[in-house]
């Protein structure tokens, strides 16, 4: 799906960031890239279910928390977060997504973006090496 899609995973994703989404993906279409939604809002029968997996394909919680949150913390839920391909768009958005708020968060996941509007001045902030370095997944 696109970022333009009216799909629940898309329209359910937090205006402002949907927003910043949808203009990056028209300004790098003229660059001949487009951007696909692998993932974006998460209902949090469909969060569970993916930690649930994520626990057996792990085999443990600890070692599973670095790929998938909890439903009360995950971005995700709460409709800010997307995971965005392919790696064409990635490497688009890890060069302008600044410009736009849109930002990587976790290094082992180059395909999760979040809104952070101060990196239109400021720039991306540092990235978590993966989830469980995050101080929102402490809660």
């Amino acid at each position: 799906m696109t970022v333009f899609d009216g799909v629940p995973a898309v329209a359910n994703l937090d205006p402002d960031l949907l927003d910043a989404l949808r203009r990056a993906a028209r300004d790098a279409r003229d660059d001949g890239v487009e951007f696909f939604v692998n993932s974006g809002w998460r209902s949090r029968d469909y969060q569970e279910h993916l930690r649930r997996e994520a626990v057996s394909k792990y085999g443990s919680e600890r070692e599973a928390a670095r790929w998938v949150a909890t439903v009360d913390t995950s971005a995700h839920v709460a409709g800010h977060a997307v995971d965005i391909g392919p790696s064409g768009a990635r490497r688009w958005l890890s060069e302008h997504g600044a410009r736009y708020g849109l930002c990587q968060i976790y290094r082992n996941e180059p395909w999760h973006y979040e809104l952070r509007p101060e990196a239109i001045d400021g720039g991306c902030p540092p990235l978590y090496a993966d989830p469980t370095h995050d101080p929102r997944m402490q809660q």
